[in-house]
Formats: C-alpha cells, structure tokens, sequence
C-alpha cells in the first residue's frame, strides 16, 4: 500500500477514535450533571429555577468539549494537512 492509502486509513481511524472517547467523557459528564441537578432539586424545590439556570450553563459548557473533538475529526477527515502535504511530494 502507498503512503497516500496509509494516511488515509490513518486519519479515518484517528477521526473515529476522536469522536469515540471525546464523546465519552462529556457524555458521562452530563449524566453525572443532570443526576446532581435532579438530586439538589428534590432537596430544595424552591430554587429550582436557580438550579436550572445554572445546569443549562453548566451543561453548554461540557457540550463544547464534543464539539471540539467533533470539529478535530471534520478536520482529519475533510481538510486534511497531511494529506495536502503527502500530495504535494508526491506530484512536485
């Protein structure tokens, strides 16, 4: 297999793996968030709507980790530098 094929496969993998465990943590994360959240409300109903506030802010803010990995994997997979660079040796 040529280098151009290896870096292809190499990239999908890495787009793949990206996604998998930068899906992950803020996954799990938010599951934790939101079983506090609920918790703290059932202890306190009259600050629910505090609580709220603040877990959707809380909750944006941990969703912005997968998005980054999600961009990172679009990156690899679309607008590769290694790509344009193994390219670049290769017909110059």
């Amino acid at each position: 297999m040529d280098n151009l094929g290896w870096i292809a496969i190499i990239s999908i993998a890495t787009a793949g793996l990206t996604i998998a465990i930068g899906s992950l943590g803020p996954a799990l994360g938010q599951g934790r968030a939101v079983a506090q959240a609920l918790s703290s409300i059932a202890q306190q109903p009259d600050e629910a709507n505090t609580i709220t506030r603040t877990l959707f802010v809380g909750l944006a803010m941990i969703e912005s980790t997968a998005i980054y990995c999600f961009v990172i994997a679009i990156i690899l997979l679309f607008v590769n530098p290694f790509w344009n660079y193994a390219t670049a040796l290769i017909g110059g």
